[in-house]
């Protein structure tokens, strides 16, 4: 699992509230005392897997402000429609200041989560692990991966730095899967996966053959993919990807893949219906 316990996270909270105070908060240093305080609850409006509640201390840390949070449910409990998931009290300029980013995070994250907990549940009783891809908001990741984590999944590699993915494009560009992969073999560290992406049962040999640790299925029919996961026969983990659905998602799955990977845990997520009553 991502841990949000880190500088770039931090960084990236820093720069979100910098986006949206500026030079400050014009509505709330105008017509509120310094020193009021004030008691909000963080109230789900829906049922959801809880994500991101680390991320309101650290706002309200940097905001500066008094600010006490006490948490009415843990980082990934199943909450119903109208449960109060953490309390906030405290200076009410910093409450206010900080209300719309800490909601952000909330109800993106544990959408995300949501999402992906109904991805996990569809895929029994089949050993596949479902997965996230690079198709994500930029300079959000670390949390959408944090988020599916949180929410059942196995995150795929984070950026380009930390895995080999050779994709139809490199497979052209390098003249075929054997020369992709060779030529990465003798330039990575042998600490790194080298994964290839095929679309027929040929690419799949050529990839297996060539020594890849991981091979891709891309929207492969179900049938492709269990004489492709027989053929590999445990000697590389197997994924199969493209068009994901909740509605297929278990057909895919029984194919014997390891991994199901998708962006539509991330990208189609939505929100989740939170708000913060004072």
């Amino acid at each position: 699992m991502y841990s949000l316990n880190n500088p770039l996270v931090k960084d990236l909270i820093k720069q979100a509230l910098i986006e949206d105070i500026g030079h400050g908060d014009l509505t709330t240093f105008t017509i509120i005392p310094e020193n009021q305080t004030v008691t909000a609850r963080y109230n789900a409006r829906e049922q959801c897997i809880v994500a991101g509640l680390p991320v309101l201390k650290m706002i309200f840390d940097l905001l500066g402000g008094d600010v006490n949070i006490n948490y009415l449910a843990n980082e990934g409990d199943r909450v119903k429609a109208g449960q109060d998931i953490a309390e906030i009290s405290g200076n009410a300029r910093a409450i206010l200041t900080g209300e719309r980013l800490s909601l952000n995070f909330l109800q993106r994250m544990s959408a995300i989560a949501t999402m992906t907990a109904r991805y996990q549940e569809a895929i029994k009783p089949y050993k596949a692990r479902i997965c996230d891809t690079r198709k994500s908001c930029p300079n959000f990741r670390i949390f959408e991966k944090y988020s599916v984590s949180i929410g059942g999944g196995s995150p795929h590699r984070f950026g380009l730095y930390d895995c080999v993915m050779i994709k139809d494009n490199h497979i052209a560009a390098a003249g075929g899967i054997e020369q992709a992969v060779m030529a990465a073999k003798q330039k990575i560290s042998h600490t790194v996966k080298i994964e290839v992406e095929t679309q027929s049962i040929e690419e799949v040999k050529q990839a297996l053959e060539a020594g890849a640790d991981i091979i891709m299925f891309d929207n492969m029919s179900v049938t492709q993919m269990e004489e492709a996961v027989k053929f590999v026969n445990s000697q590389a983990i197997t994924e199969a990807s493209g068009t994901v659905t909740l509605e297929n998602i278990n057909n895919i799955a029984s194919s014997g893949v390891d991994y199901i990977s998708t962006s539509a845990i991330t990208a189609k997520a939505g929100i989740i219906d939170i708000g913060l009553d004072f």
